[in-house]
């Protein structure tokens, strides 16, 4: 059977593990000086912490892989110690490297064989809600090798030829059909052989993984997102999240 006509297993089997990868090595720099944008408080917790859980909420998750910055494990793995984690969901914690395609590959690397099915989450993601996880797993199963939750642009959005100097006018070069755009979100789920492979052709830097199996020349869908799966990247998006996350506690009552 050819590789092409071979079904992978997450196909094979709806009932595939799964497992997640957080890539947390980078420092964050947009939000300042401090520590590394993962491990900043929000609601009094890491949003490390609050990336995590999320992906453990999901019962199809029983394995997550949080990938480190190079000399920071024994912290984030003292961070995970000390934070109620779900019993179900075990938790492993690897250095990473030095771009975040690297991270994944080996947080990719570290993966027991058991597990077909990979989801990789921004740790700058802290607030995904438990239903968008469980519609990338589902899409993954039901045999696509990669899917990414999105959303529709609200802005028209325009192409521009880059100014040489920050600040400069910048001339417009098309206007794309805001109907056809999506602003992807994480986690984005895999094949977990299609995901490997893409690691192991594709040696351009990319944004995201789901354009490296794009570059395999596979079909990568779109399951709906959600607007509290939002990247916190600057101070705003922090008071942002602080503000979801108090609405939240309010709403559940502790």
């Amino acid at each position: 059977m050819s590789d092409e006509s071979r079904p992978s297993p997450a196909q094979a089997s709806p009932t595939a593990r799964t497992a997640a990868v957080i890539p947390a090595a980078g420092r964050g720099v947009r939000l300042g000086p401090g520590a590394p944008k993962a491990l900043r408080a929000l609601g009094g917790t890491p949003m490390l912490i609050h990336a995590v859980r999320a992906m453990a909420a999901s019962r199809a998750v029983s394995l997550v892989v949080v990938v480190a910055p190079p000399d920071g494990t024994a912290e984030v793995k003292s961070l995970l110690d000390a934070h109620a984690l779900p019993e179900r969901t075990d938790f492993l914690v690897v250095p990473g490297g030095a771009e975040r395609q690297d991270s994944v590959k080996l947080g990719l690397d570290a993966l027991p064989p058991e597990y077909d099915i990979v989801l990789v989450h921004d740790a700058a993601r802290p607030l995904v809600p438990v239903d968008t996880v469980d519609a990338v797993i589902e899409a993954v199963r039901d045999g696509a090798p990669a899917v990414v939750p999105a959303l529709p642009l609200a802005d028209t959005v325009k192409e521009v030829e880059p100014a040489g100097t920050p600040g400069e006018p910048e001339p417009v070069v098309a206007t794309p059909p805001r109907a056809r755009l999506r602003a992807v979100q994480t986690p984005q789920g895999f094949d977990r052989a299609t995901l490997v492979r893409a690691h192991e052709t594709v040696t351009d830097q990319v944004t995201d993984d789901a354009g490296m199996v794009e570059q395999l020349g596979l079909t990568v869908v779109v399951v709906p997102g959600h607007e509290e799966a939002f990247k916190v990247t600057r101070p705003l998006d922090l008071v942002l999240a602080e503000a979801v996350l108090a609405r939240r506690r309010l709403n559940d009552g502790f």
